[in-house]
């Protein structure tokens, strides 16, 4: 299918396109004419002489036919046309082009008018009458000089014109355009076409085999759309890609661009939105022309949310140019025709606000969920980083997927990149596993601070609040099995730190989320039977239980005597009012108070029972500072409870099985609302 062509090939009716003007060729007819001009004088350059050379030695009495005195300031000798002939003037006699030269053929400076004259008349006096000259005196300006004069002024300020539209739109491509202010309607998206096309496929996209399936079927429309079309079919106008942040939405994007080798639109929602009124419509409707003059192509909108969000849903926070920057994108997503060849695809990691026009059938025909990658796209998003990086051959690409549940692919790009820098600076050749290993704690925890200066009352404090969080863990049966537990400083406030391996479940009842609640509770419990009181170590694992324990009070229905209700509303942007009365409030507040406390009464009991093991284990942590599921069973004996695979950890943290499951969940991981 052949684009552009609106003539036929092989037809003699081929419109003829004559030659655009151009501002330069201005510049180029005025000089080619100042330089003719020149050329055309045939007259040559007078020789410069003195006024003594003219009464004495170069000229004769009778030879002069007359003095001209230009402007009071030099004096133009012209002689008679017979004398030219004569030897001593041949030099004089000839013009440019051997053309015969009619003067002036000498001249010479003067000083004052007075003086001049005065020698001029001693001269005259000293020949006779026949041979004296005639003199003229003239006031004469240069033809070139008041060209210039007229010309300078217009050059300078078309020159300034230029200079500033430049400035105002910036170089080529940039947000401005080469028209600048003028052109500030104009789209700001980014064209890859041609010489420039995307060159990512779909073998530079792994992890996401389900989204890639969604998008090959309108990949598959770019390149043979007749195929669906024969059949009356109709393809999706758009697609919104949906996902976390990370996960692969713009690069699923680019990689349907380059699959299909079709022009690429790629701009994002704020870039519709300007200081000026009016604006943002303006870009979509210019957005949507140079689509339909590239067609078959895609259109992507990077963070549409930006624009497209719910209207009308907060008055105080409405904005009337945004909101007619969306209408004007809903009248052109539904304005062409169904075989245009235009493909909308949006990105956004918050569909509850965008607005529901937008995602009706015949706009965004398709939602397109990304969600983070399982162990086996982990696996498969590992293979593609990890290609130009040196790796040991010993590197096993499942172990580094089984090290880090729950990461995105912008994530495991991250760790890899920090395994090589980790590498480097130890001054190996190679990335073992050793420096994934670090990469890992260092992507999850922070950087490790072990020049941090602790006092040894604090230090003590820190290891039995950890060894709490620890034996939690290992006598509850839904807690997640334990990986590592340190005492050395990480991250910004990180005085120390369990590692935990989650099972991969997007299901949690109320007795797994009672147990991590427990756990989580451990550290705050240890330091109130121990040392007898509480310090502030325990902050971030109150906020995590303080927002458990509300999600399943008010949004997973898990009290009775608030019952099977959900308060949580994905679509309301105002936060500030609640769905329940001041009475339902106070009894969901009683209710969280209760649970908590519920479950510290049964952390303090159970970490009473085994408070041997509580100082074993700190006391162990005061020595090495970093513990792992080996160094645990040595101390305290196997684990009672586990639902999951037993993985026996060595020092190094590995397991038997080759396996080193890192994942931090510190305290214990947050619920997936199902």
């Amino acid at each position: 299918m052949e684009r552009g062509n609106n003539f036929i090939k092989g037809s003699d009716k081929s419109p003829k396109k004559g030659p655009k003007f151009n501002i330069y060729w201005v510049y180029a007819f005025i000089g080619i004419a100042l330089l003719a001009m020149n050329f055309l004088d045939f007259r040559s350059q007078p020789q410069e002489i003195s006024f003594q050379q003219f009464q004495l030695e170069n000229l004769q009495p009778g030879d002069v036919d007359k003095l001209v005195v230009v402007n009071k300031k030099y004096v133009e000798v012209y002689i008679k046309k017979e004398k030219l002939n004569e030897p001593k003037y041949e030099k004089v006699s000839k013009g440019r082009f051997g053309a015969p030269n009619p003067g002036p053929h000498f001249q010479f400076s003067i000083g004052s008018e007075e003086s001049f004259k005065a020698d001029l008349d001693k001269a005259q006096q000293a020949v006779k009458k026949e041979d004296q000259v005639n003199v003229y005196y003239v006031d004469r300006q240069s033809w070139f000089e008041p060209v210039i004069q007229l010309l300078l002024p217009i050059i300078l300020i078309i020159g300034l014109w230029i200079l500033l539209m430049r400035k105002m739109g910036g170089p080529a491509g940039s947000s401005g355009g080469p028209g600048g202010i003028f052109n500030i309607g104009k789209s700001k998206a980014t064209l890859f076409d041609k010489g420039t096309r995307v060159n990512i496929t779909f073998n530079d996209v792994a992890g996401l085999d389900e989204a890639k399936v969604e998008v090959m079927e309108i990949v598959d429309f770019l390149k043979q759309p007749k195929k669906y079309t024969s059949l009356g079919g109709k393809i999706p106008k758009g697609a919104l890609l949906v996902g976390p942040p990370g996960t692969g939405k713009t690069l699923l994007a680019k990689a349907m661009a380059g699959e299909a080798q079709v022009p690429f639109f790629s701009m994002s929602g704020s870039d519709f939105v300007e200081l000026f009124v009016g604006v943002g419509a303006s870009r979509v409707r210019d957005l949507f022309k140079q689509a339909r003059e590239k067609a078959p192509c895609i259109i992507f909108i990077d963070e549409i949310d930006a624009i497209g969000r719910a209207r009308g849903k907060n008055v105080m926070m409405s904005n009337d140019e945004r909101e007619n920057t969306l209408n004007q994108l809903l009248v052109e997503m539904d304005g062409f025709g169904t075989d245009s060849g235009i493909i909308i695809l949006a990105a956004t990691n918050r569909p509850d606000v965008l607005d529901s026009a937008l995602l009706r059938p015949g706009r965004f025909d398709r939602q397109i969920s990304i969600d983070k990658p399982d162990l086996v796209g982990r696996e498969a998003i590992f293979d593609v980083h990890l290609k130009p990086i040196k790796t040991s051959p010993n590197l096993d690409i499942r172990k580094l997927a089984a090290m880090t549940p729950g990461f995105a692919g912008a994530d495991i790009a991250n760790v890899c990149n920090e395994a090589a820098l980790i590498a480097a600076r130890k001054g190996k050749n190679e990335v073992e596993m050793e420096d994934f290993n670090d990469a890992v704690d260092r992507v999850i925890g922070g950087l490790e601070k072990k020049n941090k200066i602790i006092s040894p009352e604090e230090k003590e404090v820190i290891a039995y609040h950890e060894a709490g969080h620890a034996i939690c863990g290992w006598y509850l049966e839904h807690a997640n099995p334990l990986v590592k537990v340190t005492i050395v400083p990480r991250g910004v406030a990180a005085l120390g730190y369990a590692q935990y391996l989650p099972k991969e479940q997007y299901l949690y009842n109320t007795e797994q989320l009672m147990d991590d609640i427990c756990m989580t509770l451990g550290g705050r419990a240890v330091e109130d039977i121990v040392f007898g009181k509480v310090s502030t170590g325990a902050q971030n694992d109150l906020q995590v239980i303080t927002r458990m324990a509300y999600a399943m009070v008010t949004v997973y229905g898990m009290n009775d005597k608030v019952g099977n209700v959900s308060f949580y509303d994905p679509n309301s942007d105002q936060a500030f009012t609640k769905p329940y009365s001041e009475e339902t409030a106070k009894m969901i507040d009683e209710e969280v108070r209760n649970l908590i406390e519920k479950a510290y009464l049964r952390t303090k009991s159970l970490l009473t029972e085994r408070l041997d093991n509580v100082k074993v284990l700190a006391q162990e942590l005061l020595k090495k500072e970093v513990l792992y599921q080996a160094d645990l069973e040595r101390l305290i004996g196997k684990r009672p409870y586990d639902t999951h695979k037993e993985h026996h950890l060595n020092k190094e943290g590995m397991t038997t099985d080759g396996v080193h499951p890192t994942d931090i969940i510190n305290p214990s991981p947050t619920p997936v609302n199902a």
